[in-house]
């Protein structure tokens, strides 16, 4: 099967050389780090067979969060984590888009605005929500930071799964949304999300690199209901530890030129997208985050500073308390368990594998 890795290896030392200048830290990592994924550089073990003889090697995952091919063990845990942390409740999917005059700044500054966007994003939906003529209350927020389309276009966002009510200022209710049909507003929480973007980068000094007329457009901010959350975690999951495409949807490579498939989110027909090897790395790095920047954030009942107000939640909506729902851990903190292949022999089919020699890493540094 084709793999990003694969494209890497054919493409990225002409990649590298043309623009070298403009590749960032983060983004030489995560070429290193999947071209030796699974490879001895990460170390592994060796195994033999006691009735053939034969030798099987396991090399161990690189674990970089970009990796298509790491953590699949991971998001099974975070969505564990997840559900348990789930309330009884209905939710709602809110998206915040950042305008197109605004992306040539977050390419810039990604750390910074990346921050910002997922702050005020939930800032906004939370002053709205107080408002005791839709809520009233304090809501759940997980927001999780996508910046790709599916044809894997630079187009940053954020999702946030949202509680459908929220408890009262004083704990005492658990109160549901005076509309059935929609949680807030959707126009009035676009204006405020704005606003606040709009201080945020004046208080981090980058006021005056946005174009003026941002201020005066409308911002795209979509809300819709999500059922008891279920599907949406699964959603997000597909991509907390990873980024932008994965290996599936990859056709083929042939003469330069690399093939992937993607469903139009609105006609939800297939369709297909052709680049040079080098268009499709630099489309595959503009999502790589920089490091120590957040790609999964709790806000309201879900952060780490309202657990007694989720405890009382819990009491007033008759949910036991769950060790794995008080797990507020950083995601990132979550280790990749290293795959190692059945005790059985994958030759004979008779044996039993046994572990012979450990393969220890090559010291990690500079790609």
């Amino acid at each position: 099967m084709l793999e990003v890795v694969d494209i890497f290896r054919l493409h990225g030392a002409a990649y590298r050389a043309r623009c070298a200048d403009r590749l960032l830290p983060s983004q030489s990592r995560a070429m290193h780090d999947m071209q030796a994924c699974r490879t001895a550089y990460f170390g592994g073990h060796v195994k033999q067979c006691d009735h053939c003889g034969e030798k099987v090697y396991v090399y161990h995952s690189c674990g970089n969060r970009h990796c298509p091919k790491c953590h699949g063990e991971q998001t099974k845990r975070w969505l564990d984590r997840q559900r348990a942390r789930l309330l009884p409740c209905s939710y709602y999917l809110v998206t915040f888009t950042l305008p197109d005059e605004l992306r040539p700044l977050a390419r810039g500054h990604q750390k910074k605005v990346y921050g910002l966007l997922m702050r005020c994003a939930a800032a906004a939906l939370q002053k709205l929500a107080a408002d005791p003529r839709y809520v009233g209350g304090r809501l759940g927020c997980l927001a999780v930071l996508h910046t790709w389309t599916r044809a894997m276009l630079y187009h940053p966002h954020v999702h946030m799964l949202v509680t459908a009510g929220g408890i009262s200022a004083d704990r005492t209710t658990w109160i549901k949304p005076k509309n059935p049909t929609f949680l807030v507003p959707v126009h009035a929480l676009s204006v405020i999300f704005r606003a606040k973007i709009c201080a945020a980068l004046k208080k981090a000094g980058l006021l005056q690199e946005v174009p003026s007329k941002v201020w005066n457009k409308n911002w795209v901010v979509h809300c819709q209901h999500a059922g008891q959350g279920e599907k949406v975690l699964e959603y997000l999951g597909r991509y907390i530890f990873r980024v932008a495409i994965s290996n599936s949807r990859l056709e083929r490579i042939e003469n330069g030129q690399v093939t992937f498939r993607y469903s139009d989110n609105r006609s939800q027909e297939m369709r297909r997208v052709t680049l040079p090897g080098e268009e499709f790395i630099r489309r595959f790095l503009e999502h790589v985050l920089p490091r120590g920047c957040a790609k999964v954030r709790y806000y309201g009942l879900w952060s780490g500073s309202c657990r007694k107000q989720l405890d009382q939640a819990r009491t007033l909506l008759n949910v036991p308390r769950s060790d794995a729902a008080d797990d507020f851990l950083s995601d990132a903190s979550l280790p990749e368990l290293p795959t190692t292949p059945s005790a059985r022999c994958p030759y004979c089919k008779i044996g039993l594998l046994i572990q012979i020699e450990v393969i220890y890493p090559r010291r990690r540094g500079p790609p």
